[in-house]
């Protein structure tokens, strides 16, 4: 998805960035990257910093510290100029519930300009709201107004897509149309950063992820390498479950070995597998099947942001790779409420 050979600037690169409260930290030297063509999730527990972190990058908020790239441009020097090509919503779009959908985007599109008027059928289009484009947005549920929060977005034509939580408050079906929607601007080339408290939407949608955890990131870099660097859960089955299990326990490199309803489970390295198969095969037990299992996103989630109970944070994974981003353009589907989640 993401390349790093693209010609175009980096979409997100924050650097330092701090913001406080009076006395509350709310974002603690966040370095961020996004790079073209990624489905970049910024993925934290409320609270955690994400949406400070996103104004920042908008140019809504000042920085106590630290700086702010779209596209190489800062929005604290640039102004407007620096959100060409950026859009999106930060906590909720925001419209005129007396209004109909088709309205509210003719008066968005009014703002935009160039040709935004023309695109408005087509948006309402791709995000499925077209048989309900007459219909007042007061009446509408909250998934339709999150998807007229993206059609208003679309109608910029961004490079750079940034949602805020974007399925929050939805059921199930809405999560899944909400996925869908994602999912198809992604593979139409756009970058996307997507903010997140819901591991299953990252999970599924991202191929690049930043956690953030009382305002720090403790990882950033592909989702893959940070399963990868989770461990592999195994799944064991031998012909004596009884006796493998002692000598699991025995094993360098070897953790959370138990016995569940169908054979053994383990925790390992690849490179200590191949001793727990020679072990066993030493000690006479057959070995009937052995299957890895990536760790979760959940598993590495909790991993890095659960500290322990006197306020420390979690071991922290090394930070690397690249991202971060937002949007603006219409006034309507960018505004939202304060504070530091």
């Amino acid at each position: 998805m993401g390349s790093s050979d693209s010609l175009e600037p980096q979409p997100v690169k924050a650097r330092g960035l701090v913001k406080r409260y009076g006395e509350i930290l709310a974002v603690d030297h966040v370095d961020l990257n996004v790079r073209t063509g990624d489905v970049y999730g910024f993925l934290g527990p409320n609270g955690a910093g994400k949406t400070t972190t996103l104004r920042m990058a908008l140019g809504l908020i000042t920085p106590t510290a630290g700086t702010v790239e779209l596209f190489a441009r800062d929005p604290m020097r640039s102004g407007a100029r620096a959100l060409e090509g950026v859009a999106g919503f930060v906590e909720a779009p925001r419209f005129y519930p007396y209004l109909t959908a088709r309205k509210n985007l003719e008066l968005l599109a009014a703002l935009d300009g160039d040709g935004a008027r023309e695109r408005i059928p087509e948006v309402l289009e791709t995000v499925e709201l077209a048989p309900r484009a007459k219909h007042k947005v007061g009446g509408y549920s909250h998934g339709m107004r999150q998807r007229l929060g993206i059609a208003a977005a679309l109608l910029r034509r961004p490079r750079l897509l940034i949602l805020d939580e974007p399925a929050t408050g939805l059921d199930p079906a809405g999560m899944r149309d909400m996925r869908s929607l994602i999912r198809r601007l992604a593979d139409g080339g756009m970058t996307v950063l997507l903010s997140s408290h819901q591991l299953p939407e990252v999970q599924e949608l991202c191929d690049r992820v930043a956690i953030v955890d009382r305002g720090r990131v403790v990882y950033e870099g592909a989702l893959s390498d940070l399963r990868r660097q989770g461990g592999t859960r195994y799944r064991l089955r031998t012909a004596d479950d009884e006796r493998a299990l002692p000598l699991l326990r025995s094993q360098p490199g070897v953790t959370k070995a138990s016995a569940t309803a169908g054979g053994l489970e383990f925790q390992a390295q690849e490179q200590d597998v191949g001793e727990v198969s020679l072990a066993l095969g030493r000690a006479g037990v057959a070995i009937l099947a052995l299957t890895p299992e990536l760790a979760t996103l959940e598993d590495l989630f909790f991993r890095l942001t659960e500290g322990s109970s006197d306020g420390d944070h979690a071991e922290r994974v090394p930070v690397n790779g690249s991202g971060v981003a937002a949007p603006v353009g219409a006034a309507g589907p960018i505004q939202g409420e304060g504070g530091t989640s």
